[in-house]
């Protein structure tokens, strides 16, 4: 298995912050690297752990939320990649304003999630990152149609557009059943043994997977008669 994904969470207040703390650590394949108050102290962090090639010893991914005691964490980001540090970031907040949206995007801040929120929106998010950091580790030389699956894999589906009958809680185990599937692909029958759901149930929320492009289907061969279809992680 991968090494887990290293997050920083920074966030002033500090309930809030032991808040996504604990959510970090119930999403399978993520740490906490540590929990930072102001945007002073997280450049200190992230300073302290800057390797000589501009990269972040422990440290992988930021959450970070926009309104900060000394800082927004817009000038955060700007103050970090013109210092040369690169480092994926999550905006976590309350701010809607779309000239604060822009921002984030023209940064490069990967995912927005808007407070409040519950635990399910946080782990879509987080799962989504995932997938995203899988694709593009994977290879220095990639074509079209991987970046465009690369980048297709930062977009979740809210709890509204799900299709009936469907839940966010149980699409998250079915994505991460589909991740962890050791031979790389899980079939429906499996799937509904592994989650005690039914097949028919297994096989709608991997179709909402497939036709959402979360995860792909392929043909299994070597059983008599049609073959099987199983579905892979993109």
């Amino acid at each position: 298995m991968p090494d887990d994904i290293r997050v920083l969470v920074v966030e002033d207040e500090r309930l809030t912050a032991e808040a996504h703390a604990a959510y970090v650590g119930r999403v399978s394949g993520f740490e906490v690297a540590g929990v930072a108050h102001t945007g002073a102290e997280a450049v200190r962090r992230l300073r302290d752990a800057r390797r000589p090639d501009g990269s972040i010893a422990g440290i992988d991914l930021i959450l970070l939320d926009v309104n900060l005691p000394d800082t927004t964490g817009i000038e955060l980001c700007r103050s970090l990649r013109a210092a040369g540090i690169e480092i994926d970031v999550i905006a976590v907040t309350a701010v809607r304003d779309a000239a604060v949206v822009r921002s984030a995007v023209a940064l490069g801040i990967v995912q927005y999630l808007i407070k409040p929120f519950a635990f399910a929106a946080f782990a879509e998010k987080l799962n989504a990152y995932r997938d995203y950091r899988s694709r593009v580790g994977r290879a220095e030389v990639t074509d079209q149609q991987e970046v465009d699956a690369s980048f297709a894999a930062l977009r979740t589906t809210s709890g509204a557009d799900l299709p009936k009958g469907l839940t966010r809680e149980t699409l998250d185990r079915v994505r991460t059943a589909v991740r962890d599937a050791p031979a790389g692909g899980v079939s429906a029958a499996e799937l509904a043994g592994r989650l005690d759901l039914s097949r028919v149930t297994a096989r709608r929320y991997l179709e909402h997977l497939a036709d959402t492009g979360a995860v792909e289907r392929a043909n299994r061969y070597g059983t008599p008669g049609r073959p099987e279809v199983e579905y892979r992680r993109r």
